[in-house]
């Protein structure tokens, strides 16, 4: 597969990746508002550039979008706001811990807050330790509290497979419902 190839279309940065795929399809990156285009081997930059042309419209919007969502307050956030979020994260974090523990039958180790781009939480079951990303406190309560469930859930079962599902069902039957809220 070649490398990505960076260019612009009337004012828009387009990264162009070929590959094996029928169509060509473009997403809006979250941080910086450019485009990634996937595009099959012969498809020609001209191609590219007319479907991004087409196009125009919705990426504005989807930038407009974007920049509003809690995603995009987060990319843009000064580390004064991220501060503030680590704050509201902490305080109340331990007892959605607390509160939830006893229910499921677990107990979890140290907790840590970051703030992370691609994760709301992780956890090491070997250890206990769960991390929680602090850019939730950008989001409705509920969303913090399926994150922290889901995290503690990794201590009774590893991955995300039907076992865990399972789980997650028996404990939090709405999960599915706070977990697109996040999306």
């Amino acid at each position: 597969m070649a490398p990505p190839e960076e260019f612009e279309v009337d004012g828009i940065p387009v990264t162009l990746t070929r590959k094996r795929v029928k169509n060509l399809n473009l997403r809006v990156r979250d941080a910086d508002g450019s485009v990634a285009v996937s595009a099959p081997p012969h498809a020609s930059r001209e191609v590219v550039a007319a479907f991004v042309r087409d196009r125009r419209a919705w990426i504005e919007r989807t930038r407009r979008a974007l920049v509003a969502s809690p995603r995009g307050r987060a990319a843009a956030a000064a580390p004064d706001e991220v501060r503030e979020w680590r704050a509201v994260v902490e305080a109340c974090v331990p007892a959605l811990i607390e509160a939830w523990e006893p229910i499921m039958g677990v107990k979890a180790g140290k907790v840590a807050y970051r703030n992370m781009t691609s994760r709301w939480g992780s956890c090491q079951p070997a250890t206990g330790r769960i991390c929680i990303n602090v850019r939730l406190a950008l989001y409705p309560p509920e969303c913090l509290e399926y994150v922290v469930v889901h995290e503690l859930c990794h201590l009774l079962e590893r991955g995300h497979g039907p076992r865990f599902q399972r789980l997650m069902d028996a404990f939090m039957p709405d999960w599915r419902d706070r977990r697109a809220k996040l999306r």
